[in-house]
């Protein structure tokens, strides 16, 4: 359906408070900026920049709405026969290389994990999009598997698909904050891509059997009397 003028207005005046108060905030950190501030800097009032976010931390996560159900698009959108797994192996290898801010590997994301870092009401709000987004997860994947209701899996399955994504994008960023540049930091996220959706697709029950084996049969003495 086309879009009306007066939701056309709607939406650019929220972009252009979600704009100023990004700018606002990468200039002075998210702490020391207020609401009034970003009221001023948009030419709108402080009850209008409520009327679309309802608080500061909304102002500068503007898309979480959005981002809460981007992977349960990844389950929706599998190629006939493909496992929920590889599906998001191959969201998050796109999104490598796209620099995507879906997994935030976009330009500018080591300046959004500075902030973040920065503000711990920041960091309890992520805490609880994660949280969030862990669970919009669980229950597509419980709908799509018809899973019974006691059943853990799809819960567990969630859980261990988003953590192994944030601590890939996570330790992306912190690299980059580091002072490493993006040419160095993809060869390295692309294999350690790859090597952590094998573990998710094998599972990691003979993990360290090897290096166990080793310890219970440490290498015999050799006698080196004449």
């Amino acid at each position: 359906m086309e879009e009306g003028l007066r939701e056309r207005k709607k939406r650019e005046t929220r972009q252009r408070i979600a704009d100023m108060a990004m700018g606002l905030f990468m200039i002075h950190g998210f702490d020391k900026v207020t609401v009034a501030d970003v009221a001023r800097a948009a030419d709108v009032s402080v009850n209008t920049v409520f009327n679309y976010f309802g608080t500061k931390e909304d102002l500068f996560l503007d898309r979480q709405s959005e981002v809460g159900f981007l992977p349960s698009g990844v389950v929706h959108g599998r190629r006939p026969g493909e496992s929920v797994v590889a599906a998001f192996r191959r969201d998050f290898l796109q999104a490598i290389e796209e620099r995507d801010w879906r997994y935030g590997l976009n330009d500018g994301s080591d300046v959004f994990g500075r902030l973040v870092g920065d503000s711990p009401s920041l960091m309890a709000r992520m805490r609880e999009l994660e949280h969030e987004r862990n669970t919009n997860l669980a229950n597509t994947l419980a709908e799509v598997t018809d899973a019974d209701p006691d059943d853990l899996t799809p819960q567990l399955v969630a859980a261990q698909i988003l953590e192994a994504t944030r601590l890939l994008s996570r330790n992306a960023v912190r690299r980059k904050l580091a002072g490493e540049s993006w040419s160095e930091i993809l060869p390295w996220l692309r294999e350690q891509a790859e090597a952590v959706f094998d573990l998710l697709e094998k599972g990691i029950g003979d993990y360290g059997q090897v290096l166990a084996e080793k310890i219970a049969s440490p290498p015999k003495k050799t006698n080196m009397s004449t």
